[in-house]
């Protein structure tokens, strides 16, 4: 009866691990079956190297005496904000979380840390429209007064909003990773003189960091991947830009911008789903790096 059941288990389990490589199958062809059109439509050259994103751009022919339809399908400014914010957010993310995470794990008493913990947790299941929301009516004024620049929705206001929806993910993972090193080290670097600020960023930090390494990856996938909020506050700018007061466009807030008006089968819609691709392939390529990074540090550990 025993091996029945868990025979039944591992079928289970076995028929949604499937499942999930089927899943990322079908996404995947029909990524590649709606881009690759748009290389017959435009020059991939220019989409990789070019700097202005206008798909309804119209120029003069002065031959026919007519506006003609001009588009400008170029990659680098959407790619570089997706780039920009996400960066940002990490950078306000990190620290933030990862203090956040030691407080719970090594100092907070174990009361605080159970009142704490699950309402960090909470944050976590906040739509995102809410904190758009609150980017929109909040930040965007804080910022337009405080730094005196014409409107509050910009690259700066996404990274701020982006950096509290990663923590909550951040915080609790790498608080489960530090937790779940064993006391015995802890009570072996004691033993040997270390203060607890020693033990904690010389032992047990280092022991924990293939967990840390994973609650930043988790914490990165949440924010490349934001739709509604960096539409919300962003401010849709398509320019490169190095000032995070200016408004920027990431890749995911113009596909869902646009895709509701581009013409199915058009060149305007085979290029979002290129972006998609495009989308696909860095987050994909961030986590094997960052899963390689990681299997060297626990490695290292060892």
């Amino acid at each position: 009866m025993k091996r029945n059941r868990e025979s039944f288990v591992k079928t289970i389990l076995a028929v949604f691990a499937v499942l999930s490589l089927v899943f990322l199958a079908g996404i995947l062809i029909t990524l590649l079956s709606q881009s690759l059109p748009f290389l017959g439509e435009y020059n991939f050259g220019e989409f990789l190297t070019g700097d202005q994103w206008y798909p309804t751009q119209e120029e003069f022919n002065e031959e026919t005496g007519e506006w003609e339809e001009a588009p400008r399908f170029g990659l680098l400014p959407l790619l570089w904000a997706s780039v920009y914010v996400t960066l940002m957010a990490l950078i306000i993310a990190i620290p933030m979380s990862l203090g956040s995470a030691i407080f719970l794990a090594e100092i907070a008493p174990p009361w605080l840390r159970d009142v704490v913990k699950p309402i960090i947790e909470l944050l976590a299941g906040i739509p995102s429209v809410v904190f758009g929301f609150v980017g929109m009516v909040l930040i965007g004024p804080f910022l337009k007064d405080l730094f005196d620049i014409p409107i509050g929705l910009c690259g700066l206001n996404a990274a701020i909003i982006l950096a509290f929806m990663a923590y909550p993910t951040i915080t609790s993972l790498a608080e489960d990773a530090i937790t779940a090193v064993p006391n015995d080290i802890r009570e072996a670097s004691l033993a040997i003189g270390a203060n607890r600020w020693e033990t904690m960023s010389r032992v047990v930090l280092p022991a924990a960091r293939s967990g840390i390494y994973s609650s930043i990856i988790l914490g990165f996938g949440r924010v490349v991947g934001e739709t509604m909020t960096v539409l919300m506050v962003a401010g849709g700018g398509t320019a490169i830009t190095l000032n995070p007061l200016k408004p920027i466009r990431p890749m995911t807030a113009t596909i869902a911008l646009e895709m509701g008006e581009a013409v199915q089968g058009g060149v305007h819609y085979h290029a979002l789903f290129m972006l998609a691709l495009v989308l696909l392939v860095i987050t994909l390529g961030f986590n094997l790096l960052a899963e390689r990074i990681k299997r060297r540090s626990s490695l290292r550990a060892r």
